[in-house]
């Protein structure tokens, strides 16, 4: 990795094949590879978890999952995920992959930035997970960066080839990965 090619791991906070934030994610995956940064396109549920459990932590340390997510946060200077909105907060499978990776010691997920993605079925596009999402990651020591993509009616907004039919949408995706990839270059080159 250079200065010039930040390293970025994108992921969704959904389990489920069809779902509008794995669409999401890997057109900002694309679109983060097109402004010049190395991608990891990772799936959560290649790094599957129990519910997190200070007992089973101090009892066996951290599952195989948790490990190879922290292995993998660690690789990265910047994070994009895109997540749905349960319940008018953040799914229970995404917080509990960022809890597990926020066990001490050498805490992965201080010093990243973060772009924040959702797109949603509904007419909110995720508005209401979006600021608990920036919270918790903020709180962990994540630089979550101002622009953000909330992405409502999702399930009329993608092609049949997965790209967003609405060139506003596109051009605005685009802008808000770029701004990812500037911030995280220009942090890291000094």
């Amino acid at each position: 990795m250079t200065l010039s090619s930040p390293r970025v791991l994108a992921f969704a906070g959904a389990l489920r094949k069809g779902s509008f934030n794995r669409k999401l994610i890997a057109l900002g995956a694309e679109r983060a590879h097109a402004h010049g940064a190395e991608v990891d396109l990772l799936d959560l549920a290649e790094v599957m978890m129990p519910l997190y459990d200070g007992d089973l932590e101090a009892a066996s340390g951290l599952p195989p999952g948790a490990v190879e997510f922290r292995r993998r946060l660690s690789l990265a200077s910047a994070v994009i995920i895109s997540t749905p909105e349960y319940n008018s907060s953040i799914p229970g499978t995404l917080k509990n992959a960022i809890d597990w990776a926020s066990r001490p010691p050498n805490q992965p997920w201080r010093g990243k930035v973060a772009l924040l993605l959702a797109a949603s079925p509904g007419l909110g596009g995720g508005a209401r997970v979006l600021p608990d999402l920036r919270k918790v990651l903020s709180g962990i020591g994540v630089l979550v960066i101002a622009g953000q993509l909330g992405l409502a009616r999702a399930g009329e907004a993608f092609d049949d080839a997965g790209k967003l039919k609405a060139e506003a949408l596109a051009k605005e995706l685009d802008r808000v990965v770029g701004e990812l990839v500037d911030v995280t270059r220009k942090l890291t080159a000094g």
